[in-house]
């Protein structure tokens, strides 16, 4: 374990090997979810807790089953968005295969950790915007595919997300949402239907849960 130097403080984390498919990448994590540093507010004025900050520091099941997906899902010629990356697994995976990605969080240090993890797999950089899904931000854009994974874990997330997504989707837009079934799925999915959007969806794999212990959903979203 080694310090990364962030906000004028030194955070315990770890590097692990994660597999993808053939490809092999080098990621920096927390060292566990005790790790927490606000010393200017940040997090207190985003409304993060003390409790959830170091969550994004973590290498989640849904995020390894996201990053699988995108190992092998077409992608030829779409602009593609990641909600909240935390450590950025998936975009990571996009961004090696050459693909337009933008990544994004929420969280005051993510795009710190990513840049980390980019280094460490040298790689070119890639593109992470801070987004606030409250607010209007249309310097971002629209994309062509927005993924997630365990986006959906607050009471206000569902009519959050949905209408960020609505705001940032290109007409033929694809939404893919791996969620380890979270209680705010079904309002979420409700809100993308009432936006328009056709919902699908597939139960997690046998060998899903060997590989990852993921147990839950990816759900997809169409505009009809």
């Amino acid at each position: 374990m080694s310090p990364i130097h962030m906000i004028g403080s030194a955070l315990e984390t770890q590097t692990h090997t994660v597999c993808v498919g053939s490809d092999v990448f080098q990621i920096r994590s927390l060292k566990d979810k005790q790790q927490f540093f606000d010393p200017e507010g940040l997090a207190v004025q985003a409304g993060i807790s003390s409790s959830t900050w170091p969550l994004f520091g973590t290498l989640w099941p849904s995020g390894r089953v996201l990053a699988d997906l995108m190992q092998v899902h077409e992608l030829h010629g779409l602009r593609v968005l990641e909600l909240g990356c935390g450590l950025g697994l998936a975009s990571l995976v996009i961004h090696r295969r050459g693909m337009d990605m933008t990544a994004s969080d929420y969280h005051p240090i993510a795009g710190e950790f990513l840049s980390k993890n980019i280094d460490l797999n040298q790689m070119l950089p890639l593109s992470f915007v801070q987004c606030d899904w409250e607010k209007r931000q249309p310097e971002l854009g629209l994309f062509d595919l927005i993924i997630g994974s365990d986006v959906l874990y607050e009471p206000n997330h569902p009519a959050l997300l949905s209408g960020f997504i609505d705001r940032h989707s290109r007409a033929g837009v694809e939404v893919i949402i791996v969620d380890p079934n979270r209680r705010q799925q079904r309002e979420f999915t409700r809100d993308m239907q009432a936006l328009g959007y056709v919902y699908s969806m597939t139960r997690s794999t046998l060998a899903q849960f060997e590989q990852h212990l993921f147990k839950g959903k990816v759900m997809t979203y169409r505009r009809a």
